[in-house]
Protein backbone atom coordinates (compact mmCIF):
# COMPACT_ATOMS: atom_id res chain seq x y z
CA UNK A 1 0.00 0.00 0.00
CA UNK A 2 1.21 3.70 -0.74
CA UNK A 3 2.28 5.67 2.48
CA UNK A 4 2.93 9.44 2.43
CA UNK A 5 6.29 9.95 2.53
CA UNK A 6 7.96 13.02 5.23
CA UNK A 7 7.67 16.10 3.34
CA UNK A 8 10.84 17.03 2.52
CA UNK A 9 11.16 13.56 0.36
CA UNK A 10 8.07 14.34 -1.10
CA UNK A 11 9.43 17.30 -2.37
CA UNK A 12 12.14 15.52 -4.40
CA UNK A 13 9.15 13.21 -5.32
CA UNK A 14 7.26 15.88 -6.87
CA UNK A 15 10.64 17.57 -8.54
CA UNK A 16 11.50 14.46 -10.32
CA UNK A 17 7.69 13.74 -11.14
CA UNK A 18 7.62 17.45 -13.06
CA UNK A 19 10.39 16.62 -14.94
CA UNK A 20 8.75 13.57 -16.19
CA UNK A 21 5.62 15.21 -17.35
CA UNK A 22 7.97 18.11 -19.41
CA UNK A 23 7.14 21.16 -16.61
CA UNK A 24 10.06 23.30 -16.13
CA UNK A 25 10.50 24.83 -12.45
CA UNK A 26 8.70 23.44 -8.81
CA UNK A 27 8.44 25.40 -6.12
CA UNK A 28 6.03 24.74 -2.82
CA UNK A 29 4.25 27.79 -0.46
CA UNK A 30 1.65 27.68 2.20
CA UNK A 31 -0.43 30.56 0.29
CA UNK A 32 -0.35 33.37 2.43
CA UNK A 33 -1.89 36.36 1.14
CA UNK A 34 -1.49 38.35 4.79
CA UNK A 35 0.53 41.12 2.37
CA UNK A 36 -0.99 40.55 -0.92
CA UNK A 37 -4.56 40.48 0.16
CA UNK A 38 -4.38 44.02 1.26
CA UNK A 39 -2.51 45.37 -1.98
CA UNK A 40 -5.01 43.89 -4.19
CA UNK A 41 -7.83 45.35 -2.63
CA UNK A 42 -6.44 48.65 -2.94
CA UNK A 43 -6.03 47.63 -6.51
CA UNK A 44 -9.75 46.99 -6.91
CA UNK A 45 -10.82 50.36 -4.91
CA UNK A 46 -9.04 52.22 -7.61
CA UNK A 47 -10.94 50.73 -10.31
CA UNK A 48 -7.84 49.78 -11.73
CA UNK A 49 -9.24 45.86 -12.94
CA UNK A 50 -11.31 47.98 -15.41
CA UNK A 51 -14.26 46.02 -16.75
CA UNK A 52 -12.45 42.64 -15.42
CA UNK A 53 -15.34 42.79 -12.85
CA UNK A 54 -14.59 39.24 -11.78
CA UNK A 55 -11.23 40.55 -10.28
CA UNK A 56 -14.16 42.33 -7.54
CA UNK A 57 -16.63 39.34 -7.39
CA UNK A 58 -13.61 36.73 -6.50
CA UNK A 59 -11.71 38.57 -4.60
CA UNK A 60 -12.57 36.26 -1.23
CA UNK A 61 -11.74 33.73 -3.25
CA UNK A 62 -8.30 34.94 -4.57
CA UNK A 63 -7.34 36.04 -0.66
CA UNK A 64 -8.55 32.81 1.00
CA UNK A 65 -6.87 29.56 -0.88
CA UNK A 66 -8.92 27.01 1.53
CA UNK A 67 -12.10 29.07 0.54
CA UNK A 68 -11.33 28.04 -3.42
CA UNK A 69 -10.63 24.69 -2.39
CA UNK A 70 -11.53 23.42 0.52
CA UNK A 71 -8.89 21.45 2.74
CA UNK A 72 -5.41 23.19 1.03
CA UNK A 73 -2.82 23.72 3.42
CA UNK A 74 -0.46 23.54 0.39
CA UNK A 75 0.31 25.00 -2.80
CA UNK A 76 2.63 24.00 -5.56
CA UNK A 77 3.88 26.40 -8.29
CA UNK A 78 5.38 25.33 -11.54
CA UNK A 79 6.23 27.12 -15.03
CA UNK A 80 7.01 26.20 -18.23
CA UNK A 81 8.96 28.73 -20.63
CA UNK A 82 7.28 29.97 -23.58
CA UNK A 83 9.53 32.17 -25.74
CA UNK A 84 8.97 31.05 -29.32
CA UNK A 85 12.03 29.95 -32.06
CA UNK A 86 9.92 32.95 -34.17
CA UNK A 87 10.43 36.13 -36.15
CA UNK A 88 12.21 38.65 -34.23
CA UNK A 89 9.66 40.77 -32.28
CA UNK A 90 11.05 43.51 -32.74
CA UNK A 91 11.09 43.52 -36.34
CA UNK A 92 7.64 43.06 -36.35
CA UNK A 93 6.90 46.37 -34.13
CA UNK A 94 9.24 48.26 -36.58
CA UNK A 95 6.74 46.68 -39.74
CA UNK A 96 3.24 48.93 -39.93
CA UNK A 97 2.18 46.19 -42.13
CA UNK A 98 3.08 43.31 -39.84
CA UNK A 99 0.52 42.34 -37.02
CA UNK A 100 1.65 42.07 -33.80
CA UNK A 101 0.78 39.17 -31.53
CA UNK A 102 2.09 38.41 -27.82
CA UNK A 103 4.18 35.66 -28.33
CA UNK A 104 2.25 33.78 -25.81
CA UNK A 105 -0.16 33.46 -27.80
CA UNK A 106 1.31 32.07 -30.93
CA UNK A 107 0.79 28.59 -30.45
CA UNK A 108 -1.19 26.24 -28.21
CA UNK A 109 -3.23 27.28 -25.61
CA UNK A 110 -1.39 27.51 -22.24
CA UNK A 111 -4.13 27.36 -20.44
CA UNK A 112 -5.02 23.63 -21.37
CA UNK A 113 -1.43 22.58 -22.04
CA UNK A 114 -0.11 23.22 -18.40
CA UNK A 115 -3.39 22.61 -16.97
CA UNK A 116 -3.23 19.03 -18.84
CA UNK A 117 0.47 18.57 -17.16
CA UNK A 118 -0.25 19.74 -13.90
CA UNK A 119 -3.50 16.94 -13.50
CA UNK A 120 -0.45 14.06 -14.80
CA UNK A 121 1.34 14.88 -12.29
CA UNK A 122 -1.07 15.21 -9.60
CA UNK A 123 -2.18 11.57 -11.18
CA UNK A 124 1.83 10.12 -11.21
CA UNK A 125 2.25 11.40 -7.69
CA UNK A 126 -1.38 9.59 -6.35
CA UNK A 127 0.35 5.86 -7.77
CA UNK A 128 3.25 7.24 -5.36
CA UNK A 129 1.81 8.29 -2.25
CA UNK A 130 -1.70 7.16 -2.78
CA UNK A 131 -5.32 9.54 -2.64
CA UNK A 132 -4.97 13.07 -1.44
CA UNK A 133 -7.23 15.99 -2.64
CA UNK A 134 -6.07 18.55 -4.97
CA UNK A 135 -6.99 20.53 -7.83
CA UNK A 136 -4.87 21.97 -10.45
CA UNK A 137 -4.79 25.56 -11.97
CA UNK A 138 -3.18 27.89 -14.71
CA UNK A 139 -4.69 31.39 -15.25
CA UNK A 140 -7.86 29.82 -14.87
CA UNK A 141 -9.31 30.61 -11.04
CA UNK A 142 -9.28 33.38 -8.48
CA UNK A 143 -5.03 32.28 -7.99
CA UNK A 144 -2.46 34.45 -6.79
CA UNK A 145 -0.12 32.94 -9.15
CA UNK A 146 2.52 35.44 -8.87
CA UNK A 147 2.47 36.04 -4.94
CA UNK A 148 2.63 31.90 -4.52
CA UNK A 149 4.94 31.13 -7.17
CA UNK A 150 7.40 34.21 -5.40
CA UNK A 151 6.66 32.62 -2.30
CA UNK A 152 7.53 29.19 -3.81
CA UNK A 153 11.13 30.60 -4.41
CA UNK A 154 10.60 30.43 -8.34
CA UNK A 155 11.29 34.83 -8.76
CA UNK A 156 10.43 37.81 -7.79
CA UNK A 157 7.62 40.42 -9.34
CA UNK A 158 9.15 42.48 -11.44
CA UNK A 159 8.30 45.92 -11.96
CA UNK A 160 5.93 45.59 -14.55
CA UNK A 161 4.36 43.06 -12.39
CA UNK A 162 5.20 39.65 -13.50
CA UNK A 163 7.39 36.91 -12.21
CA UNK A 164 10.68 36.95 -12.63
CA UNK A 165 13.45 35.40 -12.50
CA UNK A 166 17.13 35.24 -14.04
CA UNK A 167 16.22 33.25 -16.44
CA UNK A 168 13.62 36.00 -17.60
CA UNK A 169 9.73 36.18 -17.88
CA UNK A 170 8.79 34.44 -20.55
CA UNK A 171 6.92 31.65 -18.60
CA UNK A 172 3.63 30.35 -17.87
CA UNK A 173 2.52 29.88 -14.53
CA UNK A 174 0.30 27.14 -12.98
CA UNK A 175 -0.78 25.57 -9.29
CA UNK A 176 -1.73 23.23 -8.12
CA UNK A 177 -3.98 23.58 -4.79
CA UNK A 178 -3.39 20.43 -2.49
CA UNK A 179 -4.13 18.91 1.32
CA UNK A 180 -0.86 17.77 1.76
CA UNK A 181 1.28 18.97 4.16
CA UNK A 182 4.39 20.13 2.83
CA UNK A 183 7.60 21.91 3.57
CA UNK A 184 8.21 25.61 3.29
CA UNK A 185 10.94 28.19 3.07
CA UNK A 186 9.06 31.51 3.77
CA UNK A 187 12.25 33.61 2.54
CA UNK A 188 10.78 35.86 -0.05
CA UNK A 189 13.30 35.71 -3.07
CA UNK A 190 15.30 39.13 -3.28
CA UNK A 191 14.49 41.90 -5.68
CA UNK A 192 17.24 41.91 -8.83
CA UNK A 193 15.47 44.69 -10.26
CA UNK A 194 17.53 47.71 -8.93
CA UNK A 195 17.38 50.50 -9.78
CA UNK A 196 16.05 49.41 -13.39
CA UNK A 197 12.68 50.87 -15.24
CA UNK A 198 13.10 49.86 -18.70
CA UNK A 199 9.66 48.32 -18.59
CA UNK A 200 7.90 51.06 -17.18
CA UNK A 201 9.55 54.03 -19.42
CA UNK A 202 9.10 51.68 -22.45
CA UNK A 203 4.91 50.68 -21.72
CA UNK A 204 3.35 52.58 -24.68
CA UNK A 205 0.25 53.82 -22.95
CA UNK A 206 1.75 54.12 -19.56
CA UNK A 207 0.23 51.51 -18.11
CA UNK A 208 2.70 50.77 -15.32
CA UNK A 209 1.61 53.74 -13.27
CA UNK A 210 4.36 52.73 -10.23
CA UNK A 211 6.59 50.28 -9.80
CA UNK A 212 4.55 46.78 -9.36
CA UNK A 213 1.46 48.52 -9.88
CA UNK A 214 -0.28 48.35 -13.55
CA UNK A 215 -3.51 50.16 -13.62
CA UNK A 216 -5.11 47.67 -16.07
CA UNK A 217 -7.53 50.37 -18.24
CA UNK A 218 -4.58 51.44 -19.88
CA UNK A 219 -2.49 48.28 -20.76
CA UNK A 220 -2.87 46.88 -24.57
CA UNK A 221 -3.24 43.62 -23.12
CA UNK A 222 -6.18 44.59 -21.65
CA UNK A 223 -7.73 47.07 -24.12
CA UNK A 224 -7.08 44.12 -26.69
CA UNK A 225 -8.29 41.09 -24.72
CA UNK A 226 -10.23 41.85 -22.09
CA UNK A 227 -12.21 45.34 -23.04
CA UNK A 228 -15.43 44.10 -24.75
CA UNK A 229 -16.58 48.07 -25.82
CA UNK A 230 -14.60 50.44 -28.54
CA UNK A 231 -10.97 51.15 -27.85
CA UNK A 232 -10.67 54.52 -26.23
CA UNK A 233 -9.72 56.74 -28.65
CA UNK A 234 -6.90 58.05 -26.67
CA UNK A 235 -4.81 54.59 -26.51
CA UNK A 236 -5.58 53.92 -30.64
CA UNK A 237 -2.62 55.60 -31.85
CA UNK A 238 -0.21 54.44 -29.14
CA UNK A 239 -1.22 50.54 -29.70
CA UNK A 240 0.53 50.51 -33.22
CA UNK A 241 0.32 47.48 -34.87
CA UNK A 242 -0.37 45.33 -31.45
CA UNK A 243 -3.27 43.48 -32.28
CA UNK A 244 -3.48 40.61 -29.16
CA UNK A 245 -1.52 41.56 -26.47
CA UNK A 246 1.49 43.30 -25.44
CA UNK A 247 5.07 42.50 -24.89
CA UNK A 248 6.92 45.76 -24.87
CA UNK A 249 7.87 45.62 -21.32
CA UNK A 250 8.97 41.96 -21.34
CA UNK A 251 11.49 42.85 -24.66
CA UNK A 252 13.39 45.65 -22.91
CA UNK A 253 14.13 43.66 -19.46
CA UNK A 254 17.80 42.87 -19.25
CA UNK A 255 17.07 39.36 -17.46
CA UNK A 256 15.40 38.19 -20.61
CA UNK A 257 18.51 38.25 -22.49
CA UNK A 258 19.19 34.90 -20.26
CA UNK A 259 15.20 33.60 -21.49
CA UNK A 260 15.84 29.60 -22.71
CA UNK A 261 13.49 28.86 -26.01
CA UNK A 262 10.54 28.07 -24.97
CA UNK A 263 8.44 24.60 -25.13
CA UNK A 264 7.80 23.11 -28.70
CA UNK A 265 3.64 23.47 -27.84
CA UNK A 266 3.78 27.26 -28.24
CA UNK A 267 5.50 27.49 -31.48
CA UNK A 268 3.94 29.42 -33.70
CA UNK A 269 1.53 28.41 -35.99
CA UNK A 270 -0.39 29.91 -39.65
CA UNK A 271 2.58 32.62 -39.51
CA UNK A 272 1.03 34.13 -36.50
CA UNK A 273 4.73 35.57 -36.03
CA UNK A 274 5.07 37.27 -39.61
CA UNK A 275 1.30 37.52 -40.82
CA UNK A 276 0.12 41.14 -42.66
CA UNK A 277 -2.60 42.96 -40.87
CA UNK A 278 -4.38 42.75 -44.19
CA UNK A 279 -3.93 39.38 -44.29
CA UNK A 280 -5.78 38.27 -40.53
CA UNK A 281 -8.38 41.14 -41.17
CA UNK A 282 -9.65 38.74 -44.23
CA UNK A 283 -10.13 36.20 -42.42
CA UNK A 284 -14.21 35.24 -41.75
CA UNK A 285 -15.33 33.85 -39.16
CA UNK A 286 -15.56 30.12 -39.51
CA UNK A 287 -11.44 30.62 -40.83
CA UNK A 288 -11.09 32.79 -37.22
CA UNK A 289 -12.36 29.69 -35.04
CA UNK A 290 -11.01 26.57 -37.40
CA UNK A 291 -7.31 28.71 -37.54
CA UNK A 292 -7.52 29.56 -34.53
CA UNK A 293 -8.68 26.12 -32.58
CA UNK A 294 -6.63 25.54 -29.87
CA UNK A 295 -5.00 29.15 -29.46
CA UNK A 296 -6.05 30.91 -27.00
CA UNK A 297 -6.30 34.57 -29.09
CA UNK A 298 -10.00 32.00 -29.96
CA UNK A 299 -11.59 33.17 -26.97
CA UNK A 300 -11.85 37.08 -27.96
CA UNK A 301 -13.86 36.10 -30.82
CA UNK A 302 -13.98 37.66 -34.36
CA UNK A 303 -15.99 40.51 -33.62
CA UNK A 304 -12.75 41.93 -31.22
CA UNK A 305 -9.62 40.43 -33.60
CA UNK A 306 -11.22 42.77 -36.16
CA UNK A 307 -11.92 45.30 -33.86
CA UNK A 308 -7.98 45.36 -32.86
CA UNK A 309 -7.15 44.64 -36.42
CA UNK A 310 -9.31 47.85 -37.41
CA UNK A 311 -7.00 50.42 -35.26
CA UNK A 312 -4.24 48.74 -36.49
CA UNK A 313 -5.10 49.39 -39.86
CA UNK A 314 -5.92 52.90 -39.35
CA UNK A 315 -2.07 53.38 -37.49
CA UNK A 316 -0.73 51.82 -40.64
CA UNK A 317 -2.90 54.10 -43.11
CA UNK A 318 -1.60 57.32 -40.74
CA UNK A 319 2.17 56.33 -42.09
CA UNK A 320 2.07 54.99 -45.46
CA UNK A 321 2.21 57.52 -48.40
CA UNK A 322 -0.60 58.73 -50.20
CA UNK A 323 -1.84 56.69 -53.56
CA UNK A 324 1.04 53.66 -52.96
CA UNK A 325 -0.15 50.11 -53.39
CA UNK A 326 0.38 49.80 -49.76
CA UNK A 327 -1.94 52.37 -48.80
CA UNK A 328 -4.56 51.08 -51.55
CA UNK A 329 -4.23 48.18 -50.26
CA UNK A 330 -5.16 48.86 -46.60
CA UNK A 331 -8.17 51.01 -48.11
CA UNK A 332 -9.51 48.54 -49.94
CA UNK A 333 -9.00 46.03 -46.51
CA UNK A 334 -11.02 48.58 -44.47
CA UNK A 335 -13.53 49.32 -47.07
CA UNK A 336 -14.75 45.86 -47.63
CA UNK A 337 -16.23 45.98 -43.92
CA UNK A 338 -17.74 49.04 -43.60
CA UNK A 339 -20.91 47.78 -43.74
CA UNK A 340 -20.15 45.28 -41.43
CA UNK A 341 -23.01 43.86 -39.04
CA UNK A 342 -21.14 44.78 -36.44
CA UNK A 343 -21.89 48.83 -34.97
CA UNK A 344 -18.40 48.13 -33.10
CA UNK A 345 -16.30 47.21 -36.06
CA UNK A 346 -18.35 49.68 -38.43
CA UNK A 347 -16.90 52.08 -35.79
CA UNK A 348 -13.32 51.05 -35.38
CA UNK A 349 -13.13 50.93 -39.49
CA UNK A 350 -14.52 54.27 -40.14
CA UNK A 351 -12.21 55.55 -37.24
CA UNK A 352 -9.28 53.91 -39.50
CA UNK A 353 -10.30 55.07 -42.52
CA UNK A 354 -10.29 58.84 -40.72
CA UNK A 355 -6.52 58.22 -40.39
CA UNK A 356 -5.07 58.28 -43.77
CA UNK A 357 -3.07 61.59 -44.41
CA UNK A 358 -4.72 64.35 -46.02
Amino acid sequence: MATQPHPSQTHDLIRSLAQECELDEIGFSQGNTALAAPQLREWLSAGYHGDMAFMDHHADLRCHPDQLVPGTVSIISATLPYWPEATPAQAVLDDPSKAYISRYALGRDYHKVLRQRLQKLATRLTEHIGPFGYRVFSDSAPVMEVEFAQQAQLGWRGKHSLLLSRQGSWKFLGEIYTDLPLAFDTTIPDDHCGHCTRCITSCPTQAIIAPYQVDARRCISYLTIEHTGPIPLEFRPLLGNRIYGCDDCQLVCPWNRFATTGDAEFLPRHHLDNATLVELFSWTKTQFEDRLAGNPIRRIGHERWLRNIAVALGNALSNAPLHTPAQNTIFQALQAKTNDPSALIQEHVHWAISQASP
